[in-house]
């Protein structure tokens, strides 16, 4: 009988095959089932297969390893080529990745982060944000000295004992700032951006990295030159604890970082991961 709402039944139509061809159902695929249950093809378990037969067995033949989302189904592939750019060790045209100060984080940093944060780095704001109490510093030890000297060889003791006076005032002042930029960190976090600064009166700022709308660094001509820059950071909130980070180093390289772990995250835990296996290997080796 034909279809009444349809064309007659024709069997020597030369178009029916490819109309049931195309009406086909998709096969659906259940994870918890094994690849092989789908046969061969791009749903099965062929292992000679590049499609996701081999993905859900975690990497086959194809070199594709899948990022997984929570409930377990497969997201986007990362291919080894995407993998071999994110590594830190990449050479040719790959950029050069900022590396950690420490594989963990400091004791100043630990504390202010909590256990299910995924630690990226922390870095020193650069020398360059020493500037000034370096300069205060030699200018204080030549103007000091040689007013020292002066006075010494007119018999006032009293002002040269000042002069030494004011000289230890001065370079404690130095020693101070350059351990308040000792422990003045930029830390990343798989979650947010924080800065740690302070020695006595201790400034924690941060903001998640889902807040952040909009982000750009700026270099002077002087930055370009010894690679430090500042990072702006745009909020959708209108108070903001923390906006302008200045003397950053390898401003560009931290840029990158921090753009990977807001839009990459999935890549940033395979090339973390594969560097992980790649290390152990090592030391079994």
């Amino acid at each position: 009988m034909g279809n009444p709402s349809g064309p007659p039944f024709d069997p020597d139509d030369p178009d029916r095959a490819r109309r049931e061809r195309d009406t086909e159902p998709i096969p659906r695929i259940d994870p918890d089932d094994p690849p092989s249950a789908y046969g061969p093809g791009p749903y099965g378990g062929d292992p000679d297969d590049a499609g996701y037969g081999g993905a859900y067995a975690g990497e086959g033949r194809s070199s594709r390893a899948w990022a997984r989302d929570p409930d377990g189904f497969p997201d986007q592939p990362i291919s080894e080529d995407e993998l071999a750019g994110l590594r830190s060790d990449a050479t040719g045209m790959a950029p050069r990745r900022v590396l950690p100060l420490e594989d963990e984080p400091s004791s100043l940093v630990a504390r202010y982060l909590f256990p299910t944060e995924r630690y990226r780095g922390e870095w020193k704001r650069h020398w360059i944000h020493l500037t000034t109490p370096i300069i205060v510093g030699v200018a204080a030890t030549f103007v000091l000295g040689y007013l020292s000297g002066f006075l010494a060889g007119r018999d006032v003791g009293a002002l040269t004992t000042v002069a030494v006076l004011l000289w230890f005032g001065v370079m404690g002042w130095v020693a101070w700032r350059v351990a308040d930029w000792w422990y003045d960190r930029f830390i990343l976090t798989n979650k947010r951006v924080m800065v740690v600064a302070g020695i006595i009166t201790r400034q924690v700022a941060m903001m998640p990295l889902t807040r952040v709308t909009d982000m750009k660094y700026e270099q002077s001509p002087t930055g370009r030159a010894l690679n430090y820059g500042t990072f702006v950071l745009e909020s959708a909130g209108q108070e903001q604890a923390l906006r302008v980070i200045k003397n950053l180093p390898n401003p560009n390289e931290l840029y990158l970082r921090v753009v990977e772990e807001m839009y990459e995250p999935q890549a940033v835990e395979a090339r973390l991961g594969k560097e992980a296996d790649e290390a152990k290997a090592d030391d079994g080796a």
